[in-house]
């Protein structure tokens, strides 16, 4: 599966900054929207024109939500040092007072491959926003780009409420550094963990520090998705203490199979769960019956959407790498 791109963020439409004479009628009020920032070559302007005329044009300090796409981000080939647009987005933090939620890098596989989209430490960006709430980022680069490679240095964040890494592989600096983070808001939390191939060097073991519950006292919501190791991750989690206060766990977009589902339906009770997301899986229709059997009659939503299927556990792929 390829991904497009959000038209949400934040509950807010997505609105595409438009180019230069390219406005038909008024702009969207400042805080309405989601503002996407995104410019291709041949374009009349480039990025750093499209920062500079959105920040003169908008009001910055009633923006709520912010994307960056294309020209801020892509391959290592064809776009700015990731480094520059931290230090654009830190450079205009006076200005941008409202600013409540980010998504960097926003690109289909048209723009640029999730491999080759290429990050660097994102963690400054939270030091230049005390008050912003959600965080998302998509693509890691790194080993398999020959990029910077996607970082987080250990924070404190006294307002972030959502933490989102969508990638086909992560470093396990990352894991580290959310781990070793101060994030006492933090209530949404979703690792998109990858494949070897295409960087990751997180392991589950490295994921023991959020899920034996001693960080991160807030969180509701868990994301541990498109891995290969989906099975070693749900045998993990099926006994992992920090489940018991969570009402959501996604588990799905990997190589899940009817080995790591019965280990999360013979770990501890998943019954106070509002929603169980396996979505892309490679577990049988006799194992989908069961959980839905088994956690349904208490109002769990389980969704075993996308099952795929294949006799061979090496043919077993992730939603998202390449």
């Amino acid at each position: 599966m390829t991904l497009g791109h959000i038209s949400e963020l934040h509950g807010l439409p997505v609105y595409e900054f438009p180019l230069p004479g390219a406005l038909a009628g008024a702009l969207p009020d400042a805080g309405s929207v989601a503002w996407k920032l995104v410019r291709h070559d041949g374009e009349p302007e480039d990025f750093d024109e499209c920062w500079d005329r959105f920040l003169d044009t908008v009001d910055p300090a009633r923006v709520r939500a912010l994307v960056f796409g294309a020209g801020a981000y892509g391959s290592d080939l064809d776009a700015g040092d990731p480094d520059e647009t931290a230090d654009r987005l830190a450079q205009a933090a006076d200005r941008l007072t409202g600013l409540e939620a980010l998504y960097l890098a926003d690109l289909d596989f048209e723009e640029c491959e999730l491999s080759w989209i290429v990050q660097g430490n994102v963690s400054p960006i939270l030091a230049a926003y005390p008050r912003l709430r959600e965080l998302a980022v998509r693509g890691s680069g790194g080993g398999f780009s020959g990029g910077p490679g996607l970082e987080f240095t250990p924070v404190r964040h006294e307002h972030l409420r959502t933490l989102r890494f969508e990638n086909g592989g992560l470093p396990a600096q990352v894991v580290h550094g959310v781990a070793a983070s101060d994030l006492p808001a933090l209530e949404h939390l979703d690792l998109w963990l990858g494949v070897e191939w295409y960087g990751r060097t997180a392991t589950v073991g490295d994921l023991a520090p959020i899920l034996d519950g001693s960080r991160l006292p807030a969180l509701r919501r868990l994301g541990l998705q498109n891995c290969d190791l989906q099975d070693e991750t749900a045998t993990a989690v099926a006994t992992a203490p920090v489940v018991a206060r969570l009402t959501s766990l996604h588990l799905g977009r990997g190589t899940l199979s009817d080995a790591g589902a019965e280990a999360l339906l013979t770990g501890q009770p998943l019954h106070h769960l509002k929603e169980l997301d396996l979505h892309h899986h490679f577990l049988s229709d006799a194992m989908m019956q069961r959980l839905r059997e088994t956690l349904e009659p208490f109002g769990v939503r389980v969704d075993v959407d996308e099952q795929e299927k294949t006799d061979e556990e090496e043919d077993r792929y992730v939603s998202a790498d390449e």
